[in-house]
């Protein structure tokens, strides 16, 4: 009976363990998929969960201050309120920044294809949107890689890995190329093998390489809108030259090619660019006036990075070199101003004293053709690491434009017709920059820098003008005298990468 009774219970408990079980099945979870690391291309990438594409996270946050800076941060007292010296000027100069960056991989019977997006919310003191909870949005980079193509916006083919900072935390150090916030493109990169490589593109020329703005081809004559012309005083040291910036529109995009040598000594490159230069009519709202033919210009480089050097591990040597013929652009960098007007205080029987600089790619008279520019630069920095926690930089840059005798000529008809003023010389002018970088990393991926850097401009011509329209707050009926003038910049920086 023992027997029959524990059957009996043991047969309705295994009953309702099945029927609590078979309840419970349409309420149980799947099963998690968890983040994977994917360790094929470095450290940081995971899998998405449910595909094979790896995904890495990552960016900076900054905050830096600048001092006798010009517009943002860093950069040299060379133009605008602060070339000007005026109480207009923001002389301390604040800047928050915060990079967020994706970069996906995915391998495929053709290679791997790649995206990468790189953005940047910032807020900048006397910025365009500087108020109390406003800032700025940036996109540096966006492009995607597949089979050796890149498409997108990317860092030119042209530049070398360091862009404008071979050793510096400025985004203005002349002497050579620098568009370290990407550069629309197609391109083909081949690998040869031995670390030996060479990249074709074609390259959007309308943000960085054109001259956009304040320079680009100067009518010397003066033609404004009305077709007359400009014998009286004009904002030429504010943005207008001479004459007006007659840039026409882009027609075929810069055609650049590289061969670049990576080895564990560091890095040999050289590059090259066609730039073509296209000018507008000459009287600029009527296009019955005709216009100048095109004409193409160029530039190459040649770049050397010493690295394992005798002075201490982790110390490097950047320099590169870069010449230009209209095509200005590559030598005095695209994140820099196309144009320089410093004041100063060491004048002689003048109000003050003036230094100017356009950076053109062409000059004409109307009627006429293109006179194209030249310049050279050289650049390059010395990294040497102190400890593991110190490093210091010593860095430098000089940077000469010439007119030529013909288009030089020319711009000085032109900007004495504009300002008039007893002066001679060219246009010719000259940018030396000198500084030093000290860092200090306490922890991983926080680094503390300082920077101070000396700019001088080395103009050409010599002699008074009584004729000037800086704009802002200068007076048009002083005598303003002809000098080179110089600035000092500091900086300092706090950044945690992650």
């Amino acid at each position: 009976m023992n027997f029959v009774k524990g059957l009996l219970l043991g047969s309705a408990a295994a009953l309702m363990a099945t029927t609590a079980q078979a309840a419970d099945l349409p309420l149980k979870a799947k099963a998690v998929e968890y983040v994977k690391i994917c360790s094929l291309y470095g450290a940081g990438f995971y899998y998405v969960p449910g595909t094979d594409t790896c995904i890495k996270l990552g960016g900076y946050t900054r905050a830096e201050v600048a001092f006798n800076a010009s517009g943002m941060t860093e950069t040299p007292a060379w133009n605008g309120n602060a070339g000007q010296g005026n109480r207009l000027s923001n002389n301390t100069i604040f800047r928050s920044r915060q990079d967020i960056n994706i970069d996906t991989r995915t391998a495929t019977e053709y290679g791997v294809v790649r995206t990468y997006f790189d953005s940047v919310f910032t807020w900048t003191s006397g910025g365009s949107a500087s108020t109390v909870a406003g800032g700025e949005l940036g996109v540096y980079f966006a492009f995607v890689q597949f089979a050796g193509f890149t498409f997108g916006k990317a860092v030119s083919q042209f530049s070398t890995p360091w862009n404008g900072t071979p050793g510096n935390i400025t985004s203005n150090l002349l002497g050579g190329d620098d568009n370290s916030t990407g550069i629309n493109q197609v391109a083909y990169t081949a690998e040869f093998g031995n670390g030996v490589s060479g990249s074709v593109s074609l390259e959007d020329q309308s943000s960085y390489r054109q001259a956009q703005g304040v320079s680009g081809v100067f009518n010397t004559t003066g033609l404004g809108a009305s077709g007359t012309t400009q014998n009286t005083p004009v904002s030429w040291l504010s943005g207008a030259g001479p004459g007006v910036n007659y840039i026409a529109g882009t027609q075929v995009p810069d055609i650049v090619g590289k061969i670049r040598v990576d080895q564990a000594w560091g890095l040999f490159q050289v590059s090259a660019a066609a730039h073509q230069i296209r000018a507008s009519y000459y009287n600029p709202t009527l296009e019955t006036t005709g216009h100048p033919d095109d004409k193409w210009g160029y530039a190459v480089l040649a770049a050397l990075s010493l690295k394992n050097l005798p002075t201490g591990p982790g110390d490097s040597i950047n320099l590169d070199a870069t010449y230009a013929d209209g095509a200005i652009r590559y030598v005095i960098g695209g994140t820099s101003p196309n144009n320089f007007s410093m004041f100063g205080n060491n004048a002689l029987g003048a109000y003050q004293s003036i230094a100017i600089g356009s950076a053109v790619d062409g000059v004409f008279t109307t009627g006429g053709g293109i006179e194209t520019t030249k310049a050279w630069g050289i650049r390059g920095a010395f990294n040497h690491n102190w400890t593991p926690q110190w490093s210091t930089s010593i860095f430098g840059a000089y940077s000469s434009v010439d007119f030529g005798g013909t288009g030089g000529a020319l711009y000085t008809t032109g900007l004495r017709n504009a300002i008039g003023g007893n002066f001679t010389g060219t246009p010719n002018f000259n940018i030396a920059q000198i500084g030093t970088r000290t860092a200090w990393t306490p922890v991983k991926n926080l680094t503390f820098s300082g920077e101070v850097i000396y700019t001088r401009i080395d103009q050409n011509y010599e002699g008074t003008t009584n004729a000037v329209n800086a704009g802002a707050t200068k007076p048009t009926s002083a005598v303003y005298q002809f000098k080179d003038q110089d600035t000092w910049t500091g900086a300092l920086r706090v950044q945690r990468t992650f």
